[in-house]
């Protein structure tokens, strides 16, 4: 298409949602899927007008998927408000780690066994397919700061982790295929990938965050902020989180994510400690949460450019029976079974447990892991074959969960209040 057909394109979704968004809220569905619905229309599958080669243009697909990533895992940290040593962390850190570490083993069976995948290649797999999704998962998410419904926490606090803590397992999967140094017995993988990159991110995001939390609340109390200010407070701290922690060999999603957290923590502590001090006088102004609606516009904007680029990456002989049952799978059984496994012991409610199975959304970040993983030298061929599955577990991923999530949610809701 010529930039004018694109410019016509884009205009016209972006109308058409405009003016159906509030009937879209009504019906059992969600917005991905009409997002979705125009990209297959635009594309390949049906009319034609464009078809985005996720191969040809990783790296474009790479920076795009890394930016919405960003923005969401940024916004659920922000959207967190209890101290990390509360009770409602305990559910999140498990399936952030040892649910993860679950579904990439399932995953890599499912990717050697009926995809054909080496080893490797299948491990890669995985890691990749292991992350639950924060741009896509809006709706079964904490709505704001203060919310502390334990399901949405739990599914919002896993996203905002997972996106980080499967970065070792991709590192792994692309070090089996020979494209990244392991060391001898694995032992740089362990001391790098795996216990520097994750504390480093943790520590870079969770300090900066404190002191952007720290300088937004002198600022509010001395009246120097406005809304120019709140705007740039989540970009500015979004860059310079990220920017340091790859510096240093971080990850920079945690670092993001717990930005984000520390920033909200620190200035609403601040917050209400002077306000305890002065009781008769107002309190100073919080940004965060000001900031956050601002983030969420750029969210938004994103997951309307990325789901139509899915969209036209398909062709009607996209859906081929290996990729569907591997998908599938992942859905049906192995994100249930890691959850399960996961949660052990934990004595959350099977009510919970099964809500939390389900809504394993996959999305943005697994693109994104992919992309990655192709400009660090994967083969065409095997590229090919991550490519088709994981787009496909995407999309249905969109379905099946955009047709259930309003339905299943106040069924849970009704139960939960009984």
């Amino acid at each position: 298409m010529t930039d004018g057909a694109w410019y016509v394109v884009a205009g016209a979704v972006l109308l058409g949602m405009a003016f159906s968004a509030a009937k879209i809220e009504r019906l059992p569905l969600t917005t991905a899927m009409f997002y979705l619905a125009a990209g297959l229309a635009l594309g390949p599958t049906a009319l034609g007008l464009f078809h985005f080669n996720p191969l040809e243009q990783s790296a474009l697909l790479e920076l795009l998927t890394e930016i919405g990533v960003l923005i969401s895992v940024f916004a659920a940290g922000v959207k967190l408000a209890p101290p990390v040593g509360d009770r409602l962390w305990w559910a999140p850190f498990r399936l952030a780690f040892v649910s993860m570490l679950v579904s990439v083993a399932l995953m890599a069976a499912v990717g050697v066994a009926v995809l054909g995948l080496p080893i490797g290649a299948a491990v890669l797999l995985g890691a990749v397919l292991a992350p639950t999704d924060p741009v896509l998962a809006t709706d079964v998410q904490v709505k704001a700061p203060g919310d502390d419904d334990r399901l949405r926490f739990s599914l919002t606090a896993e996203a905002g982790l997972n996106d980080g803590t499967a970065f070792p397992m991709v590192m792994l999967g692309l070090g089996l295929m020979g494209l990244h140094e392991l060391g001898d017995g694995f032992r740089l993988w362990w001391a790098i990938d795996v216990v520097w990159a994750t504390l480093s991110g943790f520590a870079v995001g969770g300090a900066l965050g404190a002191a952007a939390g720290w300088i937004a609340h002198r600022l509010s109390a001395s009246g120097f902020s406005n809304e120019f200010t709140e705007d740039l407070l989540g970009l500015g701290v979004i860059a310079t989180a990220y920017g340091i922690s790859l510096l240093v060999l971080g990850y920079g999603f945690l670092a993001v994510f717990a930005a984000g957290f520390m920033l909200h923590r620190i200035e609403t502590r601040l917050a209400a400690r002077a306000s305890s001090r002065r009781p008769d006088r107002p309190s100073p102004r919080a940004m965060s949460p000001v900031t956050l609606v601002f983030i969420e516009q750029l969210e938004r904007l994103m997951e309307v450019a990325l789901i139509l680029l899915i969209g036209g990456m398909f062709f009607i002989d996209s859906w081929q029976a290996q990729y569907v049952i591997a998908a599938l799978l992942l859905l049906i059984v192995i994100r249930p079974v890691s959850v399960v496994v996961g949660l052990a012991g934990s004595r959350e409610p099977w009510k919970r447990q099964a809500a939390i199975s389900w809504f394993g959304v996959k999305g943005i970040g697994s693109l994104y892991y992919l992309m990655y993983a192709i400009e660090q030298g994967v083969p065409a061929d095997t590229a090919v074959t991550l490519i088709s599955t994981v787009l496909i577990v995407v999309a249905l991923s969109i379905v099946l969960h955009g047709i259930t999530v309003k339905p299943l949610l106040g069924v849970y809701s009704r139960g939960d209040r009984a």
